[in-house]
């Protein structure tokens, strides 16, 4: 018979709150499997231009499966079939595709198609266009790559809302990344419309849903966390936000890739843990972080949603038709 446990064998207690929602979006969902049909109709290797969504281990994953990953269209073999990633690609990229008579799969999701062709319309109407979003980012690069240069201008801070070179009667409208701060972009939103009074915005705003649900489930967690875990890439825009979220609460947070980059020494003095996942960082990476945890603290697990999603879009008709 085992020897009853004494007090310095105890593990300390830790309440842990996870998100929900959190993890993969309809749109990563889809720019997956993607990849796995394209796998299995067209044979490996499948090219994938750019990641095809923010995150080490599902690329790794997909590798393992025969998707090769190349930063430019050049490095694709003109007899292999090639997808675009879900962040969308500037037009010249699908031009060059057909001009190579390549086989491509656009993974670009839906959301940001959408942008996309609200930027064409806003251009055929002779507006200017101002695009709040992050210099460097994917998406970015992709939106501003639908219309001509000088037809748009990136917007990335309230100090570039100062320094525009417009008038207050000039044709502007704006746009956004899918992937931002819902409370920056309302203050730059804000500042755009107390500078440019006749400026015009989307209908709906161009914050995906999946972004703004898990920036809302942070903030149910965040004043009650010691530290808040956030599960993602360094270059996923979406998980950096959840850091920024919780951290304007008051939370200590830090980024992670995976449970491996926890040391115990983090979780002194924490009483409260909460735990999130960006939109490119599947269920499986959090599991993993609440058993590392659990080799030092007695973890009791609450989830605390803020809202439901049932969001799911549909597959390229070239990966669904029969030949």
């Amino acid at each position: 018979m085992n020897a009853p446990l004494q007090p310095a064998d105890l593990k300390p207690a830790l309440t842990l709150l996870i998100a929900a929602p959190r993890g993969f979006c309809a749109g990563v969902d889809r720019a997956i499997e993607i990849v796995e049909r394209a796998l299995e109709k067209y044979g490996a290797p499948v090219y994938v231009r750019h990641e095809i969504v923010h995150n080490r281990y599902v690329v790794e994953a997909l590798k393992a499966k025969g998707a090769i990953f190349v930063e430019e269209l050049d490095e694709v073999p003109d007899d292999m079939p090639v997808v675009f990633s879900a962040h969308g690609v500037p037009k010249a990229v699908p031009a060059e595709a057909e001009r190579r008579k390549l086989l491509y799969v656009d993974a670009t999701c839906p959301l940001v198609s959408k942008v996309h062709r609200q930027a064409e319309r806003l251009i055929e109407k002779q507006r200017h266009i101002l695009f709040i979003g992050h210099s460097g980012h994917p998406e970015v690069i992709g939106t501003m790559g639908q219309v001509a240069d000088g037809e748009m201008t990136l917007v990335e801070s309230l100090e570039d809302v100062a320094t525009l070179p417009f008038g207050a009667q000039d044709e502007l409208s704006y746009l956004t990344q899918t992937t931002l701060s819902v409370d920056d972009t309302a203050e730059i939103i804000a500042a755009l419309k107390a500078r440019f009074p006749h400026i015009q915005g989307p209908k709906a705003e161009d914050i995906c849903y999946a972004t703004s649900n898990r920036q809302a489930a942070v903030k149910r967690i965040a004043p009650a966390s010691d530290l808040v875990l956030v599960i993602g890439s360094p270059n996923s825009s979406n998980s950096l936000r959840l850091v920024e979220v919780a951290e304007r609460l008051g939370a200590n947070s830090r980024l992670i890739q995976r449970a491996d980059e926890i040391e115990p020494e983090w979780l002194d003095g924490v009483g409260t843990l909460g735990l999130t996942a960006g939109a490119s960082a599947p269920e499986i990476l959090v599991r993993e972080v609440v058993e590392r945890i659990s080799q030092w603290r007695d973890v009791h697990e609450q989830t605390i949603k803020a809202a439901e999603e049932k969001m799911v879009f549909k597959l390229p008709r070239q990966l669904t038709d029969p030949d």
